[in-house]
Order: structure tokens, then C-alpha cells, then sequence
């Protein structure tokens, strides 16, 4: 459930793919509109009445990419609703903490705060992408996870969200994975799963 930064370069078939060489079949239904907030998806119906179709182990609710900076409250409100329904459900609610534009990196820790309280407060698993992708950009000025538009992830973003997202619902490690990308060297897209799990591999541990 989200919008953009989640459709773009199509995170979740590069999941997909990585989760099959790890022996896991995994099935996903996206749910996207440009530019959308939670709220609106809550708006909408459509997605709430996804979820009451059942059967998913997982909902992944990806916020618009300001909104937790600019209005937290508003943001834990929506995805509370959300998790009462995923729960009713019977699946698990799973939080996409997104990164901060790349011009404004001072306001991850606000983007980390929204999601990181809203996970605690719910019991959701969080999916800690902007955490990773703060620390691989302070250490790496190539390849560069951003768009040209500073906001949106290049391939190599969303290729680095994809091996979170497998580290954290999947439990898979994403080393050594050797699935073709279209668009990414092998050499680029090596360095990417190594720092993906070397970097949630040090989250962790400060836990």
C-alpha cells in the first residue's frame, strides 16, 4: 500500500525474484496511486477492502514521503486503522520506512521517529529501508540511490529497498544472490546486498 516510491522500478517483483533464488515462492498485490498518502488509500476503500479478501501474510503500508515529518500524528492515526483491519484479517502489518530526499537528509530521524513509535505502538515489523539508505549514502557516494529528482529512487534505491525488505520479512540473507537486473551491474548490485545486510546487521545489534 503506498505509492511511488514503492512502484517505482518495481520494488516488489525485484523482491520477488530474489526471494525465489532463496527458495521462496512469494505472491503480492500493490496497491498504488501517485503521489498518495494513507489516508487517501483509507479514503478510497479499495484497500481496506483488499484486506478483508484475506489470505495475505503481510500488508506493507508505505506513507506518503513527507508526511511524517510534516504531520506524525496525522500518519500513526492512519496507520492505526489500517493495523485493525490487517489484524482482523490475520495478517501482520509491515511499516516501509522510506528514506529522506537527498537534499534534506537532516530530516530522516523525524521520517525514523514516525515509524520506528508507530511500529512499537503496534507491534508491526518495521522495514528500516531510510535507516540503511542514510547510512550505505554516507559512505558511498556511488551508485547513487536517488533519482535525478532528488526525491525518488533510482534503480539502485530501489534495488537496495528490495534486499531490506527481504532481510526484514523474509529473513533471508541477500549475499551472494546472483539474479541478472536489467540496468545493474553485477559489481553495483553485489555491493548494494552486501551493505544491505552488513548495515541491518549493525542496526540490530544497537538495538
Amino acid at each position: 500500500m503506498g505509492n511511488s516510491f514503492t512502484a517505482r522500478n518495481n520494488l516488489p517483483g525485484l523482491l520477488v525474484r530474489m526471494a525465489e533464488a532463496r527458495g521462496t515462492s512469494v505472491e503480492h498485490r500493490l496497491i498504488s496511486a501517485g503521489g498518495a498518502s494513507l489516508r487517501q488509500h483509507l479514503n478510497g476503500g479499495k484497500a481496506l477492502e483488499a484486506i478483508k479478501t484475506g489470505g495475505f501474510d503481510f500488508v506493507v503500508l508505505q506513507e506518503q514521503s513527507t508526511l511524517p515529518i510534516k504531520s506524525p500524528a496525522r500518519m500513526r492515526e492512519s496507520v492505526r486503522e489500517f493495523d485493525a483491519a490487517i489484524k482482523e484479517a490475520g495478517a501482520r502489518t509491515a511499516l516501509y520506512l522510506t528514506w529522506a530526499r537527498r537534499n534534506a537528509p537532516e530530516t530522516q530521524q523525524t521520517l525514523t521517529s514516525a515509524y520506528a513509535g508507530s511500529a512499537v505502538e503496534l507491534g508491526a515489523t518495521l522495514v528500516p529501508v531510510g535507516m540503511v539508505w542514510e547510512r550505505f549514502v554516507a559512505t558511498h557516494d556511488e551508485p547513487v540511490l536517488h533519482d535525478k529528482d532528488n526525491s525518488h529512487p533510482a534503480l539502485a534505491g530501489s534495488y537496495l529497498a528490495a534486499c531490506v525488505f527481504l532481510i526484514a520479512l523474509l529473513e533471508h540473507d541477500p549475499v551472494g544472490i546472483d539474479v541478472p537486473v536489467k540496468g545493474l551491474d553485477a559489481d553495483t548490485a553485489a555491493l548494494l546486498r552486501q551493505s544491505a545486510w552488513d548495515i541491518y546487521e549493525s542496526l540490530a545489534a544497537a538495538e
